[in-house]
């Protein structure tokens, strides 16, 4: 019985690129441990993003790139996830119960903003992450609509909400406390205190992501969460059109002026494809999220479709995610989460340390 080379294991490892993180293995510091046994090797793989669906894959690709090298007789791979918060959690701007608060933004109203959140939410939930979502919308919630969630928050202390969960998503929006067509008279100062209320007074339970629906624009709900609470990073969601995406542009230089990373642009209605004929045709124009991103540096999360059937998901309460699991739409909203919690987790993680500690023992 031959032993592994460790720098055979090494060099293999390193060359095993992940496509969300598009850095290999050992720069991204996703190996936490190698094992090595005479010529069998088991290797540990800690990704900072939820993996459930791609899992299988990425143990695949690794056992593949392994087992060609010299002296490897088998091959074990384990990947799992680890979930890091933006910061500790005694620090006064963290949210209890949150590692991560995401805001998903729009300079404009129009663009598909809500139904982008809401599926990114469900879409982090069935990769394998806790995951809440905020409608801080206060003038114009949409989320008890878009998650099909009717009733009024419960309270255990008579202090705090308890979320509504759906979907195994927990959920809080001021629509859950007013019926769906009253309208919220309020000034600027009492939608910016409800929305704090919102935020700090509903019990999150262990979240991975707190998702934050934000309402168009750049006023003072955006800057009350860039102020009160620590925003791990935030993505444009905009639609190739001109018109957006100068809004678009004022939307990340909010986030630039206040301190909030960015972590890239959603192109929402990129492409519509006709169900009667399958004729593909930009709708809104072409490649205006890649252009965005391009400008100021950022990476272009992914292109969404302009589809029915997403329309009318989220009219009737099962959004694409969940009407859908399976389908083509669902794996474009799966794509786009993954590469922004990806983004994230590289934010987070230190500058690389090298190769793990490889454990020798005897066979």
């Amino acid at each position: 019985m031959s032993e592994v080379s460790r720098e055979a294991v090494e060099q293999a490892l390193a060359c095993v690129v992940e496509p969300h993180l598009q850095r290999d293995l050992v720069s991204a510091g996703c190996v936490e441990a190698i094992h090595l046994d005479g010529d069998r090797v088991r290797v540990e793989l800690v990704l900072g993003f939820p993996v459930r669906r791609i899992a299988t894959g990425l143990r695949d690709t690794v056992r593949a790139a392994l087992s060609g090298r010299t002296g490897v007789r088998s091959v074990d791979v384990d990947v799992t996830s680890r979930i890091e918060p933006r910061e500790p959690s005694t620090e006064p701007t963290a949210l209890p119960g949150v590692r991560n608060v995401v805001a998903v933004s729009s300079g404009k109203g129009g663009v598909g903003k809500s139904t982008t959140a809401v599926n990114l939410a469900l879409a982090l939930s069935d990769e394998g992450a806790r995951v809440g979502i905020l409608d801080a919308d206060i003038y114009g919630p949409s989320l008890p609509r878009m998650l099909g969630i009717s009733g009024r928050p419960s309270s255990k202390d008579g202090k705090r909400f308890q979320p509504l969960t759906h979907y195994g998503v927990q959920a809080m929006s001021a629509g859950f406390l007013i019926d769906e067509d009253e309208p919220m008279v309020w000034r600027g100062a009492m939608a910016t205190q409800a929305l704090e209320q919102l935020m700090r007074d509903t019990d999150w339970n262990d979240l991975d992501y707190l998702i934050v629906d934000m309402p168009p624009g750049t006023g003072d709900i955006q800057l009350t969460l860039a102020q009160r609470v620590k925003v791990a990073g935030a993505v444009v969601v905009t639609t190739p059109q001109d018109i957006a995406l100068l809004d678009a542009n004022r939307g990340y230089k909010m986030f630039e002026k206040v301190g909030v990373p960015v972590l890239g642009v959603i192109e929402n209605m990129g492409m519509h494809c006709c169900s009667a004929c399958g004729h593909q045709e930009h709708i809104f124009g072409a490649g205006g999220g890649k252009r965005l991103a391009e400008r100021y540096g950022l990476d272009l999360l992914g292109s969404l479709p302009l589809d029915i059937r997403i329309r009318e998901q989220a009219d009737g309460g099962t959004p694409t995610v969940v009407a859908d699991p399976e389908g083509e739409l669902a794996e474009a909203y799966r794509e786009v989460a993954r590469n922004m919690a990806a983004r994230l987790a590289l934010r987070h993680a230190a500058q690389p340390s090298g190769f793990p500690t490889i454990t020798m023992s005897d066979s």
